[in-house]
C-alpha cells in the first residue's frame, strides 16, 4: 500500500496577532496539493494577504505550523533562505528595481541565490520573458512599461527561480483595467501547466476559470472551501452568500 503524499503547503492552526489586540489570522488550516491552484477570496482586511504571507514566513505566525515542501518554515532550525528559493511571490506593487533593465531586474536573483552564470541567467530570463510574452522588453527600463508589463516581468522574474510553488497577492490590483486580463491571461497558462499556485484575488473570472480550489476568508477565518463552481452557485454559509450578494462578477 503506497503512503499518502504530503501536501506541498501545509497550514496547521495558524493564527497571526498584531500588537497582541488585532487577530489577522484565527486557527487556519489549510492544505495546497502540488499542482494545485488555490484561489482565496474575502473582503478587504479579512486577513487574505496575511494568510498568503504566512506561507513564506513574510508574516510570522503568532501560534500554528506552517509546512512547504517538506520542510518546517516554523522550526528555527530551518533554513529559510533555502526554501523561500523554492516559493516565488508576485505583489500587489511591481518591485523592480528602476535603475536595471528588465533583463537585469530578472537575473540579479538568479546570480545572487542560484549561483548562477551571466550567461546562464540571461538564457533563463529571456526564457521567462517569452513565456510571459515580452521578450522584446529585455533591454527597456521599468518606467518605459506599461503597469501590465511591469507586473509580467515580475511574473517572469519568480519563475526564472524555478519555484516549485507561486504565490500571488492581489497581482492585479494596482493594474489599469484594460491591462489585467494581459496578467491574468499569464496565470492561467502558468495553471493549466501545472504550477501550484495560491492566488489572492478579487478578479472572481479568474477564479472561476484556474482554480482547483476556492478559500473564502471573513474576519481572519477560513469560512468555507469548495469547488469554485459549487461556491459561487449555492454557499452554504451566511458569510459567504452575504460577500458574493455584494460584488459583480
Amino acid at each position: 500500500m503506497t503512503a499518502p503524499s504530503m501536501p506541498m503547503i501545509s497550514l496547521q492552526g495558524v493564527s497571526k496577532t498584531f500588537n497582541r489586540t488585532i487577530h489577522a489570522v484565527r486557527d487556519v488550516d489549510l492544505d495546497v496539493e502540488e499542482g494545485e491552484v488555490v484561489v482565496i477570496v474575502g473582503p478587504s482586511g479579512s486577513g487574505k494577504s496575511t494568510v498568503l504571507r504566512c506561507i513564506n514566513l513574510l508574516e510570522i505566525p503568532t501560534t500554528g505550523v506552517v509546512i512547504v515542501d517538506g520542510s518546517n518554515l516554523t522550526d528555527v532550525a530551518t533554513d529559510l533562505d533555502h526554501v523561500r528559493a523554492e516559493v516565488g511571490m508576485v505583489f500587489q506593487q511591481f518591485n523592480l528595481f528602476p535603475h536595471l533593465t528588465v533583463l537585469e531586474n530578472i537575473t540579479l536573483a538568479q546570480r545572487k541565490v542560484r549561483g548562477r552564470s551571466k550567461s546562464e541567467a540571461n538564457e533563463m530570463g529571456m526564457r521567462q520573458l517569452t513565456r510571459v510574452g515580452i521578450p522584446e522588453k529585455a533591454d527597456a527600463f521599468p518606467r518605459q512599461l506599461s503597469g501590465g508589463q511591469q507586473q509580467r516581468v515580475a511574473i517572469a522574474r519568480a519563475l526564472a527561480m524555478e519555484p516549485r510553488v507561486m504565490l500571488f497577492d492581489e497581482p492585479t490590483s494596482a493594474l489599469d483595467p484594460e491591462m489585467v486580463k494581459e496578467v491574468l491571461d499569464v496565470m492561467l497558462e502558468l495553471a493549466g501547466e501545472g504550477m501550484t499556485m495560491v492566488v489572492v484575488t478579487h478578479e472572481m473570472g479568474f477564479a472561476k476559470a484556474a482554480a482547483d480550489r476556492l478559500v473564502f476568508i471573513d474576519e481572519g477565518e477560513i469560512v468555507e472551501v469548495g469547488a469554485p463552481e459549487e461556491v459561487f452557485s449555492n454557499p452554504s454559509h451566511d458569510r459567504t452568500r452575504a460577500f458574493f450578494d455584494k460584488i459583480l462578477y
